[in-house]
């Protein structure tokens, strides 16, 4: 071995309490570090031909590099939809990397089983019912991918074509409906060799709305019957947090033929609430579902589950047929439902959050942050120099200059907000207008946070 490899190994619990001591430092003092970090990052230095052993490279990271990572796991960084990491789920990260299980089978382990019981209690979490099995993957994109190629799969089994084996090709032209998509959706259907052009917008409805019109999505049906479509419904779209009306457009699959596939990113949390549950009433009804794990569920990067009511044309897809891996028999493995054969137990911080904080501990979360940003909501309603584009439906904030918002005045305010280091937002456009947005999901954020986010705010604007 190794010298000094060997003596990492020797000194092992040493290496692992000066991560902690940097990972306590770091964390402890997340609030009140700077939100983004402007500026050039260090040049590239040569690869080290002598190793500096463990402790040399944390030393040399945190000189090097740690100054320069964003506090996107703080309060007051509302970019994107982005969590944050709660206690119990960092230990239950860090946990994932020193057990180093591996999850192409079951390999002597249990770990399967946890994914099982985990999947089971989001299952729960998010009201489906037992005819839905799921798996983790990396994120919402591919939860998106998932899922649109098991539609394709059962679009296929529609046609008599065995899309998994003769290739999208042979399945021809297949039109994906949707009101407002997520961009990974049609970032999926190019993956999946469905075409981005198959991507077809239905209208919305009127008043600045982003749920899709179901009255036009059944005239987009109807246009197309007789052939297998796929519809995309969105439980809360990125710019207002809009909800399509799931259990509306359930009801036309006794009309018409269609895989429905509901992207509950973040949205699918609000099962959580008694108040905003009604607004994924229906999300049972879904052949496919898409939730995000390092969104609301706060558990670190990178973190998603996707449900499916078809396993077996799951397998159909995804299936690695080889002799060390055994056939996709009775309870499959992960590897037969994902397209990674090498899998990291991602299970294992959600399962500690859940088992730490409960439902009622993540109910909180999502409560908080609705309310935090209606607060938000209302400060920037009250500043002359910023407007809402829209109404604040649960947890996104979006808003523009009140006079004259282009897009380079818009950017100029949000490079401002950076700058502050109290705030970060992403930029958007909403109804052809430039904005920003401010997205709440961060298990930490007060409402001391969202004064000082408010404040940043004003001081950029006014």
């Amino acid at each position: 071995m190794h010298r000094t490899l060997a003596d990492d190994l020797s000194r092992l619990p040493e290496l692992l309490q000066a991560a902690r001591d940097v990972a306590a430092r770091e964390v402890a003092g997340l609030a009140g570090r700077p939100v983004a970090v402007p500026g050039r990052a260090p040049g590239r230095m040569p690869l080290p031909a002598e190793g500096a052993g463990g402790e040399g490279a944390l030393a040399r990271f945190a000189e090097r590099w740690a100054p320069g990572f964003s506090g996107s796991a703080g309060p007051r960084y509302l970019g994107f939809v982005t969590g944050g990491a709660t206690p119990a789920s960092v230990a239950g990260d860090w946990l994932t990397s020193a057990f180093d299980q591996n999850l192409s089978a079951a390999g002597g382990s249990w770990a399967q089983e946890l994914e099982r019981e985990t999947v089971a209690w989001l299952r729960e979490l998010f009201g489906l019912g037992e005819a839905h099995s799921g798996a983790f993957v990396t994120g919402a994109t591919m939860s998106n991918a998932v899922g649109l190629a098991i539609g394709r799969e059962w679009a296929g089994e529609r046609l008599g074509v065995d899309v998994s084996r003769e290739g999208a090709a042979a399945l021809g032209p297949l039109d994906v409906l949707s009101g407002s998509p997520h961009s990974s959706v049609p970032k999926a259907m190019s993956v999946l060799g469905l075409g981005r052009d198959r991507l077809c917008r239905v209208p919305l409805l009127s008043g600045g709305r982003e749920a899709v019109d179901v009255t036009a999505l059944e005239a987009a049906l109807a246009e197309r019957a007789g052939r297998p479509v796929i519809v995309v419904a969105n439980a809360g779209t990125v710019n207002t947090v809009d909800f399509d009306d799931l259990r509306s457009i359930a009801a036309l699959k006794e009309r018409y033929d269609f895989w429905l596939h509901v992207d509950g990113a973040f949205g699918a949390f609000a099962a959580l609430c008694p108040e905003y549950a009604p607004l994924v009433d229906g999300l049972d009804a879904a052949d496919s579902v898409c939730v995000d794990l390092h969104k609301w569920l706060n558990v670190p990067y990178d973190a998603a589950v996707q449900f499916t009511r078809r396993r077996d044309l799951q397998v159909s897809v995804f299936h690695n047929s080889s002799p060390y891996l055994g056939l996709p028999e009775g309870e499959p493995d992960f590897l037969h439902l994902t397209p990674e054969n090498s899998r990291r137990l991602r299970a294992l911080p959600a399962w500690f959050s859940l088992t730490a904080y409960g439902r009622d501990g993540h109910r909180e979360i999502v409560e908080r942050n609705v309310a935090l940003a209606r607060r938000l909501g209302a400060g920037v309603e009250a500043l002359p120099g910023l407007r809402l584009l829209a109404p604040v439906r649960l947890n996104v904030v979006c808003f523009t200059l009140a006079a004259d918002p282009t897009t380079e005045r818009v950017a100029e305010l949000a490079r401002a907000v950076t700058a502050s280091g109290e705030a970060y937002v992403t930029p958007t456009v909403y109804g052809g207008i430039p904005g920003l947005r401010a997205a709440f999901s961060n298990w930490r954020t007060t409402e001391a946070d969202t004064d000082r986010v408010l404040r940043a705010l004003a001081a950029a604007s006014g």
